[in-house]
């Protein structure tokens, strides 16, 4: 006679829940622990690019806005934080019986896991609102400091 637990059906994957882990803590790949496990690869390698990006924050505040690397790294962050956004839309938009197909392929295709809710909806807002400013703010960041270096190259070329 088997033991009841070694039957016992996976826990569903809830698509608010999702949504709001890739939203709030998606550069630690933490929506990706919640639906693929601890073993999953993207879900380890998230947490770099916010750490670089963390770190460049870290340089401008040592070394001021000039310092080139930081250039770099602190749109590695903006990048993430956006893409991760992203994401959260992608789940919170996902059809339920899509979501339920995927996530949950043991229950029926409208099941209560993958439906959307209000919190779902405002996962959704605050993930493009947020997302959208952050990604923006990143290009604008990074742009700005091409473009103000490349000025300064031509000047010290043309004396």
């Amino acid at each position: 006679m088997s033991h009841p637990l070694t039957h016992a059906m996976p826990r569903s994957k809830s698509k608010t829940l999702a949504t709001w882990l890739a939203f709030l803590g998606g550069p630690l790949g933490l929506h990706r622990f919640y639906l693929y496990g601890l073993g999953d690869m993207i879900g380890w390698m998230l947490p770099i690019p916010t750490a670089l990006g963390l770190y460049g924050m870290e340089r401008i505040a040592s070394h001021g806005i000039d310092d080139q690397v930081s250039w770099l790294l602190v749109p590695l962050l903006g990048f993430t934080i956006a893409a991760c956004a992203l994401v959260a839309i992608i789940y919170g938009l996902m059809a339920p019986e899509k979501w339920n197909a995927r996530h949950n392929p043991g229950l029926p295709e409208d099941a209560l896991p993958g439906r959307t809710r209000w919190l779902t909806i405002f996962g959704i807002v605050a993930s493009l609102l947020i997302g959208t400013t952050i990604l923006m703010a990143s290009l604008a960041y990074s742009f700005e400091h091409y473009f103000q270096y490349q000025i300064e190259e031509a000047r010290k070329i043309s004396q």
